[in-house]
């Protein structure tokens, strides 16, 4: 096993994706900083700055393949210091003198906080992607399951009917409402640096600003109305927003779990032939995937305070803050990648047993339906004195076991004001789920408007 679990060969999937690694691997982290370089040269060389042929030479050199990454290490431990090493590199590169002209103005966070953002910005697509990919598998079991009826549950105990349907319309609102979240903060994250070494541009005179300008409309970025560099509230609303995320997909998990436990037996994850549950209990089906979701849902949640923390940065410029960035921020995007991933795969197999839900809804032979009978008792007796009257008889049949039906037909006042087949449709749990399907239909529309969007979008 690795140091860390992301670079571990046994456990890295468990815990990231291919993607997310390449995303945050040491060749794409160093290749966005070229890409900013040649970006900055171009621009830089358009404004007259440094010489159009400097410009061309640093872009022609500015590719990670061309480095020796070992090399630039050892450069880096040797100054304590990440960036010179790659400018010292791209000099030795380039014909001439046009090494000369790299890096004319910035700062070296200024390359490091732009190159994270872009960073960001490709875990975000893939993560934005991947929650459409859940959102139109969870909307298809919610107006698949629109009329499922199950047990609604509060406190842990049983409370009234719902339908699966609506349960899985709770979750596809919560994840469109994430995706807003995500949307929402993309221009306030996806923000990029260029301020020179306390944040003032002086180096470049009055050019800095055409030069920011330039820089990051180059790089698809925005442009920040002052540096950024110790104020790391972008940073901490990704991370706020991403636990928030996590923790939907982690609550989704637990409810799997929960309901595939033996006793419930309602949902169960994909299982396949040769997926074992235990080295010692051959019969065992266990639920490893949503225990990882939530796992990961739990880790993640822990980045939150990070990313609040790194918001307590020091003067103009804080290294304290960035190395704490450095730990956290690409384990908890590659994170929270392969929890979408697992989470999507999950809702795409889930198996549901309608006919565990319809034996679970009789497990209190009636208790569940004390509301209903209770509404219909308050036209004769009054809500107080119904309330009183059915939760005394509940609680006796919960005490003998005896079904609520004959604790009603005993009752000497309620006996003879309901009859049986009133008493039967009262307890019957697929007449009370209100309006559960309504507002199935209605997330469903919002979710399948939202996915429609974006294939257009996509499309176009």
């Amino acid at each position: 096993m690795g140091s860390y679990v992301i670079d571990s060969e046994l456990f890295r999937d468990q815990f990231s994706t291919e993607v997310s690694r390449r995303i945050f691997s040491d060749a794409n982290t160093v290749q966005k900083w070229l890409d900013i370089e040649a970006a900055l040269a171009r621009v830089q060389a358009r404004l007259g700055i440094i010489p159009a042929a400097a410009a061309a030479e640093i872009e022609r050199v500015a590719r990670v393949e061309l480095l020796d990454l070992p090399a630039m290490k050892k450069e880096m431990d040797r100054t304590s210091h990440p960036i010179v090493p790659l400018l010292r590199a791209i000099q030795k590169l380039c014909d001439g003198d046009a090494g000369e002209y790299v890096h004319w103005g910035a700062t070296t966070q200024d390359i490091m906080d732009t190159g994270t953002v872009m960073q960001v910005r490709e875990i975000l697509d893939e993560i934005e992607g991947g929650m459409r990919i859940l959102l139109g598998h969870v909307l298809a079991l919610a107006e698949g399951h629109r009329d499922t009826v199950m047990a609604g549950r509060s406190h842990g105990q049983q409370a009234l009917p719902i339908t699966f349907g609506f349960k899985a319309a709770g979750w596809a609102a919560e994840i469109e409402r994430n995706l807003d979240r995500i949307r929402d903060m993309r221009p306030r994250v996806l923000i990029g640096q260029f301020s020179g070494a306390v944040g003032t541009l002086a180096a470049l005179g009055d050019q800095g600003d055409a030069v920011q300008k330039g820089l990051l409309a180059e790089l698809g970025l925005q442009v920040p109305a002052i540096t950024w560099h110790t104020s790391r509230d972008s940073v901490a609303e990704l991370m706020c927003t991403l636990a928030i995320c996590a923790s939907t997909l982690g609550k989704m998990a637990h409810e799997v779990y929960s309901l595939q436990k033996t006793e419930f037996a309602e949902l169960e994850e994909p299982f396949s032939p040769g997926k074992v549950g235990s080295s010692t209990m051959p019969h065992k089906r266990n639920p490893p995937a949503c225990e990882g979701i939530v796992a990961l849902a739990r880790v993640v949640k822990g980045s939150a305070a990070l990313g609040i923390e790194t918001m307590l940065a020091d003067h103009e410029r804080d290294k304290i803050v960035l190395q704490m960035e450095r730990e956290f921020l690409g384990r908890t995007c590659c994170m929270v990648d392969a929890a979408v991933r697992k989470t999507a795969a999950v809702m795409r197999g889930l198996t549901v047993r309608p006919e565990n839900m319809t034996r679970n809804l009789g497990l209190q032979k009636g208790l569940l339906m004390s509301e209903p009978v209770m509404f219909a008792l308050s036209e004769r007796f009054g809500k107080q004195e119904a309330h009183e009257m059915v939760y005394e008889l509940c609680m006796q049949a919960f005490e003998e076991g005896t079904p609520l039906k004959d604790a009603l037909l005993a009752h000497p006042l309620i006996g003879g004001q309901l009859k049986p087949a009133e008493i039967d449709r009262m307890l019957d749990p697929a007449g009370y789920t209100g309006m559960a399907g309504v507002f199935v239909d209605r997330v469903v529309a919002s979710g399948s408007a939202r996915l429609s969007r974006a294939e257009e979008r996509a499309a176009a």
